[in-house]
């Protein structure tokens, strides 16, 4: 049996994540979260005997100690973390307790010998883009929101902890994830909202600014063939599409999907965190999927048609 931790477990990602993994019966999954930002509902099904929740935090240090102490675990997905961009803004100071988090799993995991840490950074650490599209080993990481600080910061432990304890690392850059768990206050998940309640779709800005969107599907398969299949270990790999879509489009196509009756309402630009262009070099994720992306269109109808993405969002 292989043990494998994955932090942030009632989030978005971490939760698909554990959903996938404990279709292997080989595999023993244990996940913590600590409700700060995930939700009950998002926690994977009791009915898999070789999963476990715990309910628990990153950043106290006796409560991590006991969760390892418990479990030899050969793998760890580091991938609890306080996320959003209007949250992460609005308070920076929650977002620098990560660091916490950070100094404990990877303490820990080198104590009791983990063999690999996969690490969830983020497309916000390349900031505003200097080239495009934006490459794993080149592109500078020029951001200076404390979000993107602390991310880089992970990427920094998986650097320093390898070459000093050789705990071995794949760090995961991703690229707008969607898909019916996510919560309400991301773009995707905030447009299908609105329209399915035939409130107005609001933009901040002239919507002009792009991102690409990868659907949750993509994501998973992508990381879980670099852990099963030994890909990209102490190295770095963009996790996204790398369509373009402006966020007038991705309204516009809502509204169009959900036939809905809503107005586009467009707000004063957000003073920081909103970058104006995202398109990752997706090289070598393509080569983990081995197939296409999940296009935009498809991607909306599985949420939209998600019981689940409606009773999280109260619909």
């Amino acid at each position: 049996m292989i043990n494998i931790l994955v932090t942030g477990g009632a989030g978005f990602i971490p939760s698909c994540l554990t959903d996938k993994l404990a279709e292997n019966p080989n595999y023993n999954i244990v996940a913590v979260d600590n409700f700060l930002t995930g939700h009950p509902l998002k926690i994977t099904k009791s009915q898999y005997d070789n999963y476990q929740f715990i309910e628990g935090d990153c950043n106290n240090y006796e409560q991590m100690k006991a969760i390892f102490d418990a479990t030899k675990f050969d793998y760890v997905f580091h991938y609890a973390a306080v996320v959003g961009v209007k949250r992460t803004t609005d308070h920076p100071l929650s977002v620098l307790e990560d660091i916490e988090g950070l100094n404990h799993i990877f303490k820990l995991s080198a104590e009791t010998k983990v063999k690999r840490i996969f690490f969830s950074s983020s497309s916000e650490v390349y900031g505003e883009p200097v080239e495009l599209p934006q490459r794993e080993l080149t592109t500078p990481l020029n951001s200076k929101l404390p979000y993107a600080i602390v991310k880089n910061l992970g990427e920094a432990y998986c650097r320093s902890y390898f070459q000093a304890y050789n705990l071995e690392y794949t760090i995961f850059r991703f690229f707008n994830t969607y898909g019916p768990k996510q919560s309400p206050d991301f773009v995707m998940s905030k447009f299908i909202k609105q329209a399915l309640s035939h409130k107005d779709i609001t933009i901040y800005g002239d919507g002009s600014q792009t991102r690409t969107f990868c659907h949750v599907d993509d994501n998973i398969d992508a990381c879980i063939t670099a852990f099963e299949e030994n890909k990209f270990i102490n190295d770095v790999v963009n996790v996204g599409n790398d369509k373009e879509t402006t966020i007038l489009d991705l309204a516009k196509s809502v509204i169009k999907q959900t036939e809905s009756k809503s107005k586009i309402v467009f707000l004063p630009p957000l003073k920081e965190g909103d970058m104006t262009r995202r398109q990752p070099c997706a090289e070598n994720v393509r080569s983990l999927l081995n197939r296409e992306f999940l296009s935009l269109d498809e991607g909306m109808k599985r949420v939209i048609a998600s019981p689940l993405y409606r009773e999280l969002n109260n619909l």
